[in-house]
């Protein structure tokens, strides 16, 4: 047998597990063959190490098994998916070919066993070309294993109320709070529903493990040993694994694969035993080393990290402390503990009870990091200490991955704890310690400062003033205001016309708006978030353009109203009294005159108290309506003040607290979404 069919039935017995003959063993030669003198091997057989020529029926039957293989055959890989490798169904092609050949020959007598000496074997090359073919046979089982009728339907994912109303509120945070917030500061929280949406439509009997870690810790051992197959390479050369490679314990899972963006060619099946049965429903996933030099492999390793189910970080002797795990991965996704597993690998490397306190120390490094240990009873890591090359603790992990499999709540807790990091992050935008909102007295002194800037009090003053002056001119004597009259006939034009306000004075009042606009904005965003707080002051800002000039037009409409002020139902009886009082006056003057020109009969008693009755009494009566229209006067310029106060307190709150206030109430509804977003608990329905 030569030197390539050796090879090809190692490969064959290192894909199936049990030896088998070789599609080209002839059956033994009669006898009576003529035998080379000096070698004792037939005359007409060629040397040992030479190749044995093919028989004509050999050579007519492999040429018309050739002509039938068709060119290219569609493989189906165990989770669904196509793969057309060349290479992979050349392979399947020759192990049929050998299985074809060696079933009628069972019956004859067996090939006798090759000399070890003669087997091909080249180290590292032959065990890559073994594994090769491992997983070539691994592969053709998992097609066969698809193809089984009578397949279970995949159910998607079902999360419980908890869980959905936490993601219902995070969607409604994220809505209310995309005109306040950029879109960076909402990406990670975009990112978790997506992925929370994507992840609900997959299979939720699977449950995606990745195994990561840093160059040279093992990965690949370990997921070989989980698998029972050699699937993913190994080595000395670094980085060995250059692409994910996934393998999946049950049918169903070609979705949740494609979905981390594995192509058929790199996904396989374990191998059938006993002790991968508990591990039913397992994806595991062969991840490229997190530090490698390439930045390719470390792409992959942060894309697909975000997608699957849980991790088991695998870490060994001499970089189990090192600061780009810890500080880049461990310590970030602290909150994910309850879907992580940390395995110390190569503890065969380690003496005496040198293994146990470098677990304790890793121990001590993840409370550091904020990573919460599943010890006594309690949720949190599983720290597990093994070696993949011994295969010491690997049954203690697969345990561990069975149970953990079991519960189908792997990819549940991982959304949570998502949902949870992105409330982590949204804390500093939505949390506040202390209450926020407008008070009643900073609304007060917005509206008082307001009436001050549009003059209420002088308003209200003036109003008082006009009201005296209309009683006076009612209530007063004839006399007194026919003087009155002449004085204002003397006066310099300028005192009679109406002299606009002084532009100091309106630049006085424009900027004591401002100060109230402003002041009422700070006391309103006081305690908010950054970009609560200024929305608010926008709020103010764009509400306080145009207010100096609406003001200034209500205090012209409000400030004196139209016509004369009402008079008291007393002013009748003080204008007959004044009447009468110049009656009088004018009778006993008329009296004393007639007297004087002897026209009367002379008594100058009467006429005279008349007179001076009039004289007298119309004072009297003036200064008792001066007296009596204080009150009326004063109530007058107050209603006049409160008129122009309102109007004013009306115009800032429309134009500036209406607005500050829907921003406030926006943000109480953005809070109380982020309170039910942060409140825990979720599982899988």
């Amino acid at each position: 047998m030569d030197g390539s069919t050796d090879h090809a039935g190692h490969g064959d017995r290192t894909d199936h597990g049990t030896p088998g003959p070789s599609a080209e063993v002839a059956p033994h030669e009669p006898p009576s063959t003529p035998v080379n003198e000096g070698n004792g091997h037939p005359a007409d057989a060629p040397s040992p190490g030479a190749p044995r020529p093919a028989r004509p029926e050999e050579a007519e039957a492999a040429a018309k098994a050739a002509q039938e293989a068709p060119a290219a055959q569609t493989v189906r890989a165990p989770d669904g998916s196509e793969a057309t490798d060349k290479g992979e169904q050349a392979r399947n092609g020759r192990h049929a070919r050998v299985r074809a050949a060696a079933a009628p020959e069972s019956a004859a007598a067996p090939e006798p066993a090759a000399d070890p000496t003669d087997v091909w074997d080249d180290g590292l090359i032959a065990r890559r070309v073994n594994e090769t073919d491992a997983a070539a046979a691994a592969e053709q089982v998992s097609v066969l294993e698809a193809r089984k009728p009578g397949a279970q339907p995949v159910t998607p994912l079902a999360y419980d109320g908890p869980l959905r109303s936490r993601l219902d509120a995070l969607r409604e945070l994220v809505g209310l709070s995309r005109t306040r917030l950029d879109s960076r500061t909402l990406a990670e929280a975009g990112r978790v529903l997506d992925e929370a949406a994507a992840r609900r439509k997959l299979s939720g009997q699977h449950t995606v493990v990745a195994i990561a870690g840093a160059t040279g810790s093992g990965k690949s051992q370990l997921f070989n040993a989980l698998a029972g197959v050699a699937h993913s390479e190994t080595g000395v050369r670094r980085p060995t694994t250059a692409a994910p490679i996934a393998c999946s314990w049950s049918d169903g899972a070609a979705t949740l694969i494609d979905r981390l963006g594995i192509p058929g060619r790199l996904r396989r099946r374990p191998m059938l035993s006993a002790e991968n049965d508990q591990l039913r429903g397992l994806v595991l996933i062969d991840l490229p080393d997190h530090d490698s030099a390439a930045v390719e492999h470390r792409e992959h390793v942060d894309r697909i990290l975000r997608l699957v189910d849980a991790v088991i970080w695998v870490v060994d002797p001499e970089k189990y402390a090192d600061a780009v795990l810890h500080e880049r991965y461990l310590r970030p996704l602290a909150g994910h503990a309850e879907v992580m597993f940390v395995v110390l690998n190569q503890v065969d490397r380690l003496p005496g009870e040198a293994a146990h306190q470098v677990l304790d120390d890793l121990r001590r490094l993840l409370d550091e990091d904020g990573v919460a240990l599943g010890e006594y009873g309690e949720s949190g890591a599983v720290v597990l200490a093994l070696s993949a090359l011994t295969g010491d603790g690997i049954g203690d992990l697969r345990e561990a991955l069975g149970q953990f499999v079991s519960e189908r709540g792997a990819a549940a807790r991982r959304i949570a704890a998502d949902v949870d990091a992105a409330a982590d992050r949204l804390r500093p935008v939505y949390a506040t310690g202390r209450r926020i909102g407008l008070s009643e007295d900073a609304r007060e002194e917005f509206a008082a400062r307001l009436a001050d800037a549009v003059g209420a009090t002088a308003a209200g003053e003036a109003a008082e003033r006009a009201w005296l002056r209309n009683a006076n001119r009612a209530c007063g004597t004839p006399w007194m205001r026919l003087w009155r009259w002449c004085q204002g006939r003397n006066d310099p034009i300028t005192g009679r016309l109406p002299v606009s306000p002084p532009v100091d004075e309106e630049a006085t009042a424009r900027q004591r708006v401002e100060q109230a606009v402003r002041t009422v904005s700070d006391r309103a965003s006081a305690g908010l978030p950054t970009p609560w707080a200024q929305a608010v002051r926008e709020a103010a800002v764009r509400g306080s353009q145009g207010l100096s000039e609406t003001l200034d037009e209500l205090a012209a409409r409000a400030g004196t109203p139209a016509g004369r002020p009402p008079r008291p139902g007393w002013w009748p009886v003080a204008v007959l009294a004044q009447a009468a009082m110049t009656l009088l006056q004018i009778v006993g003057g008329l009296w004393l005159l007639g007297q004087i020109v002897g026209v009367v009969t002379p008594n100058l008693v009467v006429p005279v108290l008349l007179m001076v009755s009039g004289i007298v009494g119309g004072p009297l009566v003036e200064w008792g309506c001066r007296m009596a229209a204080r009150g009326p006067a004063r109530r007058y310029g107050l209603e006049a003040e409160r008129r122009l106060r309102e109007a004013a307190a009306g115009c800032g709150r429309a134009r500036v607290l209406d607005p500050v206030a829907a921003e406030l109430l926006r943000y109480r509804e953005v809070r109380e979404q982020y309170g039910r977003v942060t409140r825990a608990g979720a599982t899988v329905g």
